[in-house]
C-alpha cells in the first residue's frame, strides 16, 4: 500500500524553536542530574567513536578494501571534470569513511543511550522471540520495548509486514516472561520526522489491525500513529514515534532529545571562533539555520560554548521541517 491508503494520518512539518533550544540549555545547565548524563554520554560516546574511527579504511589500505562503484566514480569525473586518477583518489576515502560510519552510528548511539536512561540494549540472535528487539524498560506492571532503526527511510514493505507479525506472535509471551500484563512497543526512528517518513512505519500499525480479529483490536490505526490490542488478556500499544519524540521517550523526560544532541556534540566538536559570517556557504539555507543571531550578547550555559550553538542548531535541522527563530 502507498501513501494514498485511507487510513494514513495527515502529517504536518515540525518545527524546532532556536528560542525554545537555549531555553532546554539553561534547563539542563542548572540541573546536576541531568549534567552528569551529558558528561557520561560525551565520555563514551568519545570512547567508542575513536576506537570506531580507528578501525575505518584508512588512506593506505588496499583497493579492494574500498568496495568502489566504477559507475560512480566516473560519474564524479564528469561532474568534476577530472582528468587524472589521483584526483579521483581524494574522493574514494572520506567517501568510504561516512559510509561505514552511517552503516554502526546508529547502533553507536543507542549503545550509549540508552542504559544512560535505564533501557536496556537487546542483543538476540536473528529468528529468536527478541529478534525485533533493540530496547527494553521495565516499568511498574509494564512492560516497554523498541525496535529502533537509524532513519526514516529504513523501511520496505516486508519489513513493514515483519515486524508486525513479530509483535503478535511475541507480545504474550514477553509479559508473561516480565510478569506485567501492559506491554509498550515503539517503532523508533533516530532522526527525522513523520513528515520526512515514507509512512512504511505506519504500515506496521495498518499490518496489526489487518492481522488480528476486529474483537482483538483496542484502538485501530486509522488517522493515527498508534494502535492497541489485546491478546490473552495482555493489554499491547504500538506506536511510532521518530526523531525529538522517541528521545524524550526514551529519557522520559522533557529534554532527552537535547540532552542527547549536547553530549554528541561534547564528545565530537571541539570549541573554536564562529564561522565568519562572510564565508559563502554551497548550501544555500545553510547559513540561517545555523546563525547565532537569535541568541542574546549575554547568553552563557556552561555545557556548551558559544561556538558550539552553531553545532546544536546544525545538528536539530536533522530532526525537523524547519528550524525557527522564536
Amino acid at each position: 500500500m502507498g501513501r494514498g491508503h485511507p487510513g494514513l494520518p495527515r502529517v504536518s512539518a515540525y518545527s524546532i524553536s532556536k528560542t525554545a533550544l537555549l531555553s532546554a540549555l539553561q534547563d539542563i545547565d542548572s540541573d546536576n542530574d541531568a549534567r552528569q548524563r551529558i558528561l557520561t554520554m560525551e565520555t563514551e560516546f568519545r570512547q567508542r567513536i575513536t576506537q570506531h574511527v580507528q578501525s575505518l579504511p584508512m588512506a593506505n589500505a588496499s583497493f579492494a578494501k574500498f568496495r568502489t562503484s566504477p559507475f560512480v566514480l566516473l560519474f564524479q569525473c564528469l561532474k568534476k571534470q577530472y582528468k587524472h586518477i589521483y584526483e579521483i583518489e581524494a574522493d574514494i576515502l572520506p567517501a568510504k569513511v561516512f559510509s561505514s560510519m552511517e552503516t554502526s552510528a546508529g547502533r553507536m548511539v543507542e549503545a550509549v543511550v540508552l542504559p544512560i536512561y535505564s533501557w536496556e540494549c537487546v542483543e538476540s540472535k536473528m529468528h529468536s522471540t527478541d529478534s525485533v528487539l533493540d530496547g527494553r524498560s521495565k516499568k511498574p506492571g509494564e512492560l516497554r520495548l523498541a525496535t529502533l532503526k537509524s532513519g526514516p527511510i529504513c523501511l520496505n514493505d516486508e519489513m513493514s509486514k515483519d515486524i508486525a507479525e513479530d509483535i503478535i506472535a511475541n507480545a504474550v509471551g514477553w509479559a508473561r516472561e516480565a510478569a506485567v500484563d501492559q506491554i509498550d512497543f515503539t517503532y523508533g526512528v533516530l532522526y527525522g520526522t513523520k513528515k520526512q517518513s515514507h509512512k512504511k512505519d505506519w504500515h506496521i500499525l495498518r499490518n496489526i489491525c489487518e492481522k488480528l480479529r476486529d474483537e482483538a483490536i483496542v484502538t485501530p490505526a486509522t488517522g493515527r500513529w498508534n494502535c492497541a490490542f489485546q491478546l490473552d488478556g495482555i493489554d499491547v500499544e504500538v506506536t511510532v514515534r521518530v526523531g525529538c519524540e522517541l528521545w524524550d521517550y526514551i529519557a522520559d523526560r522533557e529534554h532527552g532529545f537535547v540532552e542527547v544532541c549536547v553530549a554528541l556534540i561534547r564528545a565530537c566538536v571541539t570549541p573554536s571562533d564562529a564561522d565568519p559570517k562572510d564565508y559563502e556557504y554551497t548550501i544555500s539555507d545553510l547559513r540561517d539555520i545555523i546563525s547565532l543571531d537569535v541568541v542574546p550578547d549575554e547568553f552563557n550555559v556552561g555545557i556548551l560554548q558559544r561556538s558550539q550553538l552553531e553545532w546544536l542548531f546544525f545538528v536539530a535541522r536533522h530532526f525537523c521541517d524547519s528550524l525557527r527563530d522564536g
